[in-house]
């Protein structure tokens, strides 16, 4: 039987054609519309792990209160003693230290006065350690645009676009000028080593970036550090074992009394995307769900005129004997097929659209100019197993409930009214 039906729906491209053209068609949106939206999803994790919070992080008390206002003030002192317990007790990690910091950066001109100046934001990172991770995190060799990466004390990268405002070349002397821990004014020389360009429009605009221990010694911190970050080697956020972390070392740690016992916070709350990641991943679910209804609607028209059309088969059919039952069953029989052809099809050319933006990706810096978040210009979608298989909900649920509902009307049949018909 199964045969027998999928020769009449080859041979009959009337009633099979329109239907698969329309399962794939939305097969093809959810598929390339899912991945876009993990994709999308995973890029603004990333970029905030990578660049701001890790996926955790540990500061000072007093420190994780005013973060978003980097009070070096409240720094972690004696940071490798803290570091070799944080990989003796959570060793699946990469932990590294960083200090954020703002100033000014000075740019002398021949005669050692002021040519340009403007305010920077900057970190530093432990850039001259071979075991550091900061190289594959902050993706420094790929990013860089002119001049090569620090490979000793006393150099710098900063942003191409800000190189270009300054008119500054790798080579030259930067002088940053800036507050230590203790208050008091710090004035440091550096050489410019190269110009780098991450795609982060808020880093692109006026981001340096210096080693760690030329921080240190510049902002009175020999052994401390605004905060260190802790890394998942897949380089993916997982928010169950994140928080499981967090709360077995905040449990361990917690001294209500004293501002500088130390915290560990997660991605999800120090990046202030909690509720945002909720409200994707609850319209993802909404957007499938809205594919469904839409496309059962649109195949319940469709089956609708497919029965019309059919109508003296089908009458035809039961003028002959056949059970009104055995002919409503082929005809989900069918609609099963045609669901199955239609979401491969879907499937294939959904996947094909993913793939290119996941390798060729979209830039959309130009709305990005004046954005102050760690998200990337360029979004990429990203193919995960279930993309392969997502768009089968739809297409099959869709062609199913379409026909079920439109072959209702069979049950509807007077067998007296069949000769009528016949005869007409």
């Amino acid at each position: 039987m199964i045969v027998f039906l999928l020769k009449g729906l080859v041979r009959d491209r009337s009633r099979s054609l329109f239907p698969i053209v329309i399962v794939a068609t939305g097969v093809m949106l959810t598929v390339f519309l899912h991945a876009y939206i993990h994709g999308a999803i995973t890029i603004m994790i990333q970029s905030a792990a990578h660049y701001s919070t890790g996926h955790v992080r540990v500061m000072t008390k007093a420190y994780s209160e005013e973060a978003d206002q980097v009070p070096n003030d409240c720094a972690l002192l004696g940071i490798d003693t803290v570091i070799v317990e944080l990989r003796r007790r959570f060793p699946d990690l990469r932990w590294t230290p960083r200090i954020k910091f703002g100033g000014l950066l000075d740019i002398p001109d021949d005669r050692g006065e002021t040519r340009a100046q403007v305010p920077v934001f900057g970190f530093a990172a432990d850039l001259l350690s071979p075991e550091s991770p900061e190289w594959k995190v902050l993706n420094i060799h790929q990013a860089i645009v002119r001049g090569r990466v620090p490979q000793k004390r006393g150099e710098i990268v900063i942003a191409d676009e800000l190189a270009q405002t300054l008119n500054v070349s790798p080579g030259q002397t930067a002088t940053l000028i800036s507050s230590t821990m203790h208050g008091s004014m710090a004035v440091s020389n550096f050489t410019v080593a190269g110009t780098v360009r991450f795609g982060v429009a808020a880093m692109d605009r006026g981001t340096m970036i210096a080693d760690l221990a030329d921080i240190q010694q510049a902002l009175d911190m020999e052994t401390g550090a605004g905060e260190i970050l802790g890394f998942f080697p897949d380089d993916v956020y997982h928010d169950d074992r994140a928080t499981t972390m967090s709360a077995e070392f905040n449990g361990r740690n917690s001294e209500p009394a004293n501002e500088f016992s130390l915290v560990m916070g997660t991605l999800r709350t120090e990046s202030g995307m909690a509720e945002y990641l909720d409200l994707v991943g609850m319209f993802s679910g909404i957007i499938i769900g809205i594919f469904v209804i839409a496309m059962s609607i649109v195949l319940w028209n469709a089956g609708l005129t497919g029965s019309l059309r059919r109508y003296g088969e089908i009458g035809l059919r039961l003028a002959m004997g056949e059970e009104k039952g055995h002919v409503y069953r082929t005809m989900l029989a069918e609609s099963l097929m045609i669901g199955c052809f239609g979401s491969l099809l879907g499937t294939a050319i959904g996947l094909a659209m993913a793939y290119y933006l996941q390798v060729e990706g979209f830039d959309f810096g130009s709305i990005m100019k004046n954005s102050t978040m760690m998200i990337s210009d360029v979004i990429r979608a990203k193919i995960t197993p279930f993309t392969f298989v997502i768009g089968f909900l739809p297409g099959l649920i869709a062609t199913f409930l379409g026909t079920a509902i439109s072959g209702i009307g069979i049950y509807k049949r007077q067998t007296a009214q069949l000769f009528k018909e016949l005869e007409a």
